[in-house]
């Protein structure tokens, strides 16, 4: 065993003995953990910030886009926001114990299902500093120990995180080894995580489609795909181009970073010739570049032609692939053979589109009349997130507290036996 394994191996030991004592943990133990994990985010910021001016100078001297840096970038407001998505988790039921179903067979057995942890997850992930906190906070509050292993744009600020989450955790009665963090940044020590079946017991990689793809090739522990979004917006012949706008602006530029942002945006050749100069031109206002259609650029001639790959990309970045289609049909079947199962929206008014667009789309989170940029745990409800599954085996969509538990059935009898 080389220095890097060993490593890994350690903190992955240790998280399997902390998930032992965390699963029948109380939950005002926990709630009081997450708690003084969020004090001590906001305790120790300057820390943190300094630690992030690293990564983004580093960042800046790769070559990293403005999407990139923008994903790497922490400030006050963002530590406060994670700080405050802690506090909202503590709000949150605790799954843990949760007897989801109970019936009593004719010889008088009773048979339950009860929720509980999974057990270790383990944790590969990009440049976001944000998701340390949110994959500890909810791991915890759902009995589950975490490792985590971050990218080496964030390494800094992902170190200077765990350090403090971690201390201010144990302190407050969590059990050491609950929040393990993989300080080293060489490729191997993922490959070695991707493979440790004894200790972890699921995976979950948030990132690029190449991130994500190298983990469910090479891992042996169960893997929950999550995040890669090549999302459409749809904007009917049925619209109403004043809802369209809104909708197309934020679904792409608020946040083109991250993975419910639209990539590709559809658009009914019934409308296209008043809709996509305008909304175009609000687009390249904002400095984002088109890649349309040969129907497209005859309405934006200032466009780029888009290439197939261009319809499979998930930009991540101010670009956007832009098609004309014939119909409702026409844009279905591009979503059916572009789209990643993530977010999806249509803009209609006629409520037989609408609803066949809802049954039709196979996506995790499917839209009428609104952003996909709602595709988050925070906007449905859930508080923080682990991520988005875009798989359909045990979680799919934005995975909550609930989608970090199992069941396991339990039996009460009176001395019956088997026949």
């Amino acid at each position: 065993m080389n220095a890097i394994e060993a490593v890994v191996v350690e903190k992955a030991k240790r998280a399997k003995e902390a998930a032992r004592r965390l699963a029948y943990l109380p939950t005002t133990v926990k709630d009081a953990g997450l708690l003084a994990m969020a004090d001590a985010l906001e305790a120790q910021m300057a820390e943190i910030l300094a630690a992030n001016a690293q990564d983004l100078e580093a960042g800046r001297l790769k070559g990293l886009s403005g999407a990139l840096l923008d994903r790497l970038m922490l400030n006050e407001k963002r530590v406060k926001e994670m700080a405050q998505g802690l506090r909202d988790v503590v709000k949150l039921p605790d799954p843990v114990g949760e007897v989801v179903a109970m019936w009593r067979r004719p010889n008088g057995l009773e048979v339950g299902k009860m929720r509980v942890p999974l057990g270790v997850i383990g944790m590969i992930y990009e440049a976001r500093p944000n998701v340390t906190v949110d994959a500890a906070g909810l791991c915890l509050k759902a009995g589950n120990a975490v490792v985590l292993r971050g990218g080496s744009e964030a390494i800094n600020s992902n170190s200077a995180i765990t350090r403090i989450i971690a201390t201010a955790a144990y302190q407050a009665g969590i059990p050491e080894g609950a929040i393990e963090f993989i300080d080293r940044t060489e490729r191997e020590a993922a490959q070695v995580l991707m493979r440790l079946n004894e200790y972890i017991d699921v995976l979950i990689p948030r990132g690029g489609a190449g991130l994500i793809q190298t983990v469910v090739k090479t891992a042996t522990v169960p893997v929950i795909e999550t995040g890669v979004g090549n999302c459409h917006v749809y904007v009917d012949e049925f619209a109403d181009l004043s809802k369209a706008e809104p909708i197309i602006i934020n679904a792409k530029c608020q946040r083109p970073g991250v993975c419910n942002a639209m990539e590709t945006l559809l658009v009914h050749e019934a409308v296209a010739p008043a809709f996509l100069p305008a909304i175009a031109q609000r687009l390249k206002e904002r400095g984002v570049e088109i890649r349309g259609c040969p129907t497209t650029l005859k309405f934006v001639p200032w466009a780029k032609p888009a290439t197939e790959d261009d319809w499979h990309a998930e930009f991540l970045d101010l670009i956007l692939a832009v098609r004309v289609v014939r119909s409702l049909d026409e844009a279905l079947d591009h979503i059916y053979r572009y789209g990643t199962k993530h977010s999806e929206a249509i803009v209609t008014e006629n409520y037989t589109n609408a609803r066949r667009f809802l049954k039709e789309v196979d996506a995790a989170a499917v839209y009428v009349n609104a952003s996909t940029r709602f595709t988050d745990g925070g906007q449905f409800g859930f508080g923080a997130e682990i991520g988005i599954s875009t798989q359909k085996l045990h979680a799919r969509g934005p995975m909550g507290l609930k989608e970090l538990t199992t069941v396991k059935y339990i039996i009460f009898g009176e001395g019956q036996v088997r026949e």
